[in-house]
């Protein structure tokens, strides 16, 4: 369906998504974990206009030099807990974006932007809270790389990629 909404993603280097992906696979309720560990910069592009949204992404990243994210700590997020990413470059980036589109963004994808990349979501607060004490007693921070933009299709199940985007071409 062409106008299902479109999901724009930062690419993660191999390293550090897979650490992400482990953290997320582990304590992400099995029956609701359909896509690996992710950072989203926008929730719902219209995918009517895939095209003009690809063109745009082609555009910024082709200049652009892979971004350095500082994972620096984890967030409750009261059902969950998402690691936090300190990113002013990755700001900026997508403060552009939204300059960019916003004619186009839901109220969700308007308003402010704080990187994370979610480990459990959608749990009873009691669980969330444990999960959130246990990783945060183990917590240690980390250097991980933004390496492009991955744009999926939503569909009402697991994302389908419609693009990768790398930084530098």
């Amino acid at each position: 369906m062409a106008d299902a909404p479109l999901i724009l993603t930062l690419g993660l280097d191999t390293a550090s998504f897979e650490r992400l992906d482990a953290m997320r696979r582990r304590h992400f309720p099995r029956e609701r974990n359909f896509i690996p560990a992710h950072l989203t910069l926008f929730h719902h592009l219209p995918g009517e206009k895939e095209e003009e949204v690809a063109a745009t992404l082609r555009a910024v990243t082709r200049e652009a030099a892979p971004i350095p994210l500082a994972v620096t700590g984890l967030r409750f997020l009261g059902r969950g807990t998402a690691c936090e990413i300190d990113a002013p470059p990755l700001v900026a980036l997508r403060r552009d974006l939204t300059a960019r589109w916003r004619n186009d963004l839901t109220r969700q994808d308007a308003q402010g932007f704080r990187p994370h990349v979610t480990i459990q979501n959608k749990v009873p607060g009691a669980e969330a809270r444990t999960t959130f004490e246990t990783l945060r007693s183990a917590f240690s921070p980390f250097e991980a790389t933004g390496t492009g933009l991955i744009l999926w299709h939503y569909r009402g199940g697991p994302w389908e990629e419609a693009g990768t985007f790398p930084f530098g071409g």
